[in-house]
Formats: structure tokens, sequence, C-alpha cells
């Protein structure tokens, strides 16, 4: 072998770095386009959720009136309907009082004699009495007036005269019942109301004419 022939070149040292492939590099690209996408999608559920709420919260809003709106409706309609249940009954009745004005006149006129009015007069008082009944049961009472203040909602004054008996403005007599319907005037009644005691010295002034028209007569 010649030593002086040159030597051959040593082989060229390898390179440290490793070169990185396409799909290597594509890799985080991915990652934070899928966690982009995951963010998007989040907001999208939470906007739709909210929207979701509100739509919720504006049916629910619609819900309750129309709910109020019913209530008030059935709450009109019963008042409605109970209100037109009494004029119906105040109207019949308002038919039927005369009648029992009729039946209490002839029962404080009556004044039988004798075994077979008396019989008579007994059926009479159990007739009247199922009228009675049967007012009652329908809510009807009659009113007590006598001795009352009067008061305009419940009484009509027909007559006024002078009572030492009773102050001004005081029912002296009742001229016509009245009658309540479940706490509601069904008839006012007619009545005679105090207009107080008269002038002073009026009753004396008459007894005194009394006296002398007496006294001349006797002359």
């Amino acid at each position: 072998m010649n030593e002086d022939s040159p030597a051959s070149p040593a082989p060229e040292q390898a390179s440290t770095d490793t070169p990185i492939s396409m799909e290597e590099q594509t890799i985080p690209a991915a990652e934070a386009t899928v966690e982009n996408e995951s963010v998007a999608a989040n907001e999208s559920v939470e906007a739709d959720l909210a929207s979701l709420r509100q739509e919720n919260e504006v049916l629910r809003g619609q819900y309750m009136r129309i709910a109020a709106d019913f209530d008030n409706f059935r709450k009109r309609q019963q008042r409605e309907t109970e209100d037109l249940r009494l004029q119906l009954i105040c109207s019949t009745l308002s038919e039927i009082l005369p009648v029992v004005d009729n039946f209490e006149r002839a029962r404080q006129q009556l004044n039988p004699e004798g075994e077979e009015a008396q019989g008579l007069h007994r059926s009479y008082q159990g007739l009247y009495k199922q009228l009675v009944d049967v007012m009652k049961q329908l809510g009807v009472s009659p009113m007590r007036v006598e001795g009352e203040a009067f008061n305009p909602s419940l009484h009509e004054a027909v007559l006024n005269e002078p009572s030492d008996k009773y102050p001004e403005d005081v029912v002296i007599e009742e001229l016509q019942r009245g009658y309540h319907l479940d706490g509601r005037v069904l008839r006012h009644a007619m009545v005679k109301v105090s207009m107080g005691p008269g002038p002073s010295g009026e009753t004396n002034d008459s007894n005194s004419d009394a006296a002398t028209a007496e006294a001349e007569g006797n002359n």
C-alpha cells in the first residue's frame, strides 16, 4: 500500500435534527381548529339556551295572563248568573207578595164564630203558614219597622203626622210590610213617619177651648 496516497475522506457526520413531516406539522393546527369549533359550539348552545329561556319566559307570561283573564271571566260569569237568578226570584216574589198581603189582611179581619167557621179558619191559617214557610225557604224575611229611624233605602214614607210618642223622622206605623231577600231589599215598607211633637201648648190650648165650650154650654 502506498503511504503517500491521499486518505479517503471521512464520512459526513450524521445530523442530529430529525426533519418534521407534514402530518406532524398539521396536528397542532387541527387541534386548534377543533378547540375553536368546540368553543363556537358551546357559545351557540349557550345562545340557543338563552333564547329558549327568553321564549319560555314570554310563553309563561302569556299563560299567566290568559289564566288570569279566564279566572276573571269565570268569576264575572258566576256573578252575572247569580244576579240573573236573584232578579228572576225577585220578579217572581214581587208578584206573590200582594197575595201574601191579602192573606195577612184577611187573617187580621177574620173573627170566626161557630165550630164550622173555626174549622175553616184553622185551614186558612195552615195554608197561610205554608206560604210563609215557602217564603222563608227562599230567603225572604219581613221587615220590622215600627219605632225605627226612617231610612229611605228601606222605607217609603206615605204619611207624616205629629206624634208625642215618637221623635221626628221615626216610623210610627207600618202601612204595607216590606221584605228582605238574602239581605237585599225585595220591597220597601210603606210607612207613616213622625213629625215629632206638635207646637208647644197646642194640646193645652185645645183642652182650654174644650173646657170653655163646655162651660158655656152649662150656662
